[in-house]
């Protein structure tokens, strides 16, 4: 692996002992509820490998709650987190894995809040770093190292341009991007990463645009 600087080796300004088990389960916790888009009625999450064995001892488990609250790695409340999903009335159950990961730092999530549910499966790679390996069934590859939109949409000619012509228009760059369906003509996932954040009327406007059926962000 490559590092940027000495803070990746370093690793992240952060609450708690461990960047692999803290920092990295906070990010991925953040990634789901930037996803989701608000604080869930219910927090789902699987631990495998690594993170089932010991998640007490690293406060896994209070950093991801803290993440899908929305705070980030520094954020002093992630020590309190758990606490706080029970006062806001957000349910949170843990599920501890036996089953064998493909990497000893994986988790599960699944967020509810009514009819609405997003499932993502994260794996944290070391010094705070993290991968997005699956969101809604659909295989992915998403860092959160950078700006990214995910884009929900039918798969048919048409969609790709119709969100590309948009970033185009208002000057936004983009870095990376990455589609996968589940099956010819069915739904598909649409990663784009950019080079700076999204504002909310480019949101709205991706969102409105043809084929497409819902737009989320992550923001640097």
């Amino acid at each position: 692996m490559k590092y940027r600087s000495v803070f990746d080796i370093i690793g992240p300004v952060m609450i708690g002992p461990s960047s692999s088990h803290t920092a990295g389960a906070a990010r991925i916790g953040r990634a789901a509820r930037d996803l989701f888009g608000r604080t869930p009625e219910e927090i789902d999450i699987h631990f495998y490998g690594s993170f089932m064995s010991t998640f007490k001892g690293h406060g896994t488990d209070v950093a991801m709650v803290g993440g899908v609250l929305g705070y980030e790695t520094f954020d002093d409340r992630i020590k309190t987190s758990l606490e706080t999903a029970e006062k806001e009335g957000v349910k949170v159950v843990i599920h501890e894995e036996v089953s064998e990961p493909e990497h000893p730092n994986t988790a599960r999530l699944r967020l509810k809040s009514g009819d609405e549910e997003l499932e993502l499966t994260g794996i944290s790679i070391g010094g705070g770093k993290i991968e997005i390996t699956e969101l809604n069934g659909f295989p992915l590859h998403l860092t959160g190292e950078h700006p990214a939109v995910v884009l929900l949409h039918d798969d048919r000619y048409g969609a790709i341009a119709s969100a590309t012509a948009i970033l185009a228009k208002e000057k936004i760059n983009i870095g990376r991007m990455e589609v996968s369906r589940k099956a010819e003509g069915a739904q598909a996932l649409m990663i784009i990463e950019v080079d700076q954040n999204l504002t909310d009327p480019v949101m709205e406007e991706l969102q409105e645009a043809d084929h497409i059926s819902r737009a989320a962000r992550i923001s640097e």
